[in-house]
């Protein structure tokens, strides 16, 4: 894995295509596929580093070396729909390990070292706990981190094996670690590609000669049955302005459907604006007017108001543009630039001034504007003109969490002391029991820079 304190070798998962008839896959009764004939690494390559893997007990074990880049030893044949299951085991509790699915290899990638990337499934004995999320290896960084699915975090179990399952099936990819449910991704690349165990490199002398261990590893290609997912797993899904039939089920709905305004209005209480915002190729987008706030088609929101939510969206930055998602916006206060309301703020903290502006940088991006800075990690953050997606939830309770690219960033509570503190030191003191509202709009926010939005869902809580 990248950006990762340590990675160790990872589970051997497969796809659509099934290994020939040798010793290493032999089907049992139920259609299942051994993946390794527990000898030799027949049907397995190694494709970067120099961590050896060895055959130990009717296992693989990969062992970390120093000096070595990520290791990964690979599936010769690439598969596409499948489930696999493994047992892994590390022998560090300082590193993690991961197993590739889907995956692919670019040889002239680093100088000639070669370049393993696809998404890959972690385990991560820290106390981080992200065990059973997805990381894509290579490419995109996180996909599926574990602060989306807490009630996961515990499932890892130290100095065991521990049992994961893994489907691939269409475009969705779920996980489960020691029978919990832990990670629902849906993507829409990498239809196929090889499986692959990891071995990380590593950067400390007592993390050198670390194993990890892999055994009873099987795959099923054919007659693919999901197991169930419990109600109320939050979706990672890159499928644009599409619900799948689990998110319907589990009471989320889009509040742009990719073609149309409908569900929107201007800010002003008349009809969706005529100028200033663009409705193509599935995106809502804003166009530019030189930065000037509100100056050309101005905010708009739901026509719908809402108290306890979760709310998710996409979105796309220019360049040095500033832009907002507001929530319990109430349209009462006689603002002559943007509607008032609580702001998740979306910014080019790089290079627009708002980053520098605020107190101890609470106008950054992701953050809880000129009240809460956002705490954004390094795996949170992807480059200008990447699509994110950020991400507010409202409880019943008034507890509020606000997450980037997965990962939660900050969390307050609506009306406690703490709150009102830093609403009387900021640019809303002005406004009695601001950000208090029972219920409010959604607001998207026209400050004048080209930002683009898609894929805006809420689930009522």
């Amino acid at each position: 894995m990248i950006n990762r304190n340590f990675c160790l070798p990872l589970l051997i998962f497969a796809s659509s295509l099934v290994f020939s008839s040798t010793a290493h896959a032999q089907k049992d009764e139920k259609g299942w596929v051994n993946m390794f004939d527990g000898k030799t690494l027949k049907g397995w390559k190694q494709l970067t580093g120099s961590a050896p893997y060895t055959v130990e007990d009717g296992g693989i074990v990969g062992t970390t070396v120093a000096n070595s880049p990520n290791s990964f030893l690979a599936t010769e044949k690439e598969y596409g729909n499948f489930i696999m299951e493994v047992d892994i085991k590390l022998e560090s509790q300082q590193g993690n390990s991961g197993v590739q699915t889907r995956s692919h290899f670019d040889a002239a990638a680093k100088n000639g070292q070669g370049l393993v990337y696809g998404r890959q499934v972690e385990l991560d004995p820290t106390n981080r706990k992200w065990s059973g999320g997805i990381y894509d290896e290579g490419r995109r960084k996180w996909l599926y981190p574990l602060t989306l699915n807490a009630k996961a975090q515990n499932a890892y179990k130290a100095d065991h094996f521990n049992h994961f399952r893994i489907e691939c099936i269409g475009n969705e990819m779920r996980t489960w670690l020691n029978g919990v449910p832990t990670a629902y991704l849906v993507d829409t690349i990498d239809q196929k590609g090889f499986i692959a165990l990891q071995v990380h490199s590593v950067n400390k002398p007592e993390l050198v000669g670390k194993k990890v261990w892999f055994k009873n590893a099987r795959i099923k290609t054919t007659n693919l049955t999901p197991m169930p997912f419990p109600k109320g797993t939050y979706v990672v899904n890159y499928e644009a302005n599409k619900l799948t039939t689990y998110e319907k089920n589990d009471g989320w709905r889009l509040l742009f459907d990719g073609k149309t305004s409908n569900g929107w209005m201007s800010f002003r209480k008349t009809p969706f604006p005529q100028q200033g915002w663009l409705i193509k190729d599935g995106t809502l987008n804003v166009l530019p007017s030189e930065g000037k706030e509100a100056a050309n088609g101005g905010d708009i929101v739901t026509k719908d108001q809402f108290q306890a939510f979760d709310l998710s969206f996409e979105y796309k930055l220019t360049p040095g543009a500033n832009s907002g998602v507001k929530y319990f916006v109430t349209l009462a206060e006689k603002n002559a630039g943007s509607a008032i309301g609580l702001e998740y703020q979306v910014l080019d903290d790089s290079l627009h001034p708002d980053a520098k502006l605020g107190r101890d940088g609470n106008r950054t991006l992701a953050s809880l504007y000129d009240l809460i800075k956002a705490d954004k990690p390094a795996a949170a953050i992807r480059p200008i003109g990447d699509w994110n997606i950020g991400r507010v939830v409202v409880y019943p309770d008034n507890k509020v969490e606000h997450y980037l690219n997965g990962i939660k960033v900050l969390e307050y509570v609506r009306g406690s002391k703490e709150y009102r503190d830093l609403v009387a030191i900021s640019k809303y003191n002005v406004w009695k029991n601001f950000g208090e509202a029972t219920q409010g709009h959604i607001l998207i926010q026209d400050h004048g820079n080209a930002v683009s939005y898609r894929s805006i869902k809420i689930k009522t809580l």
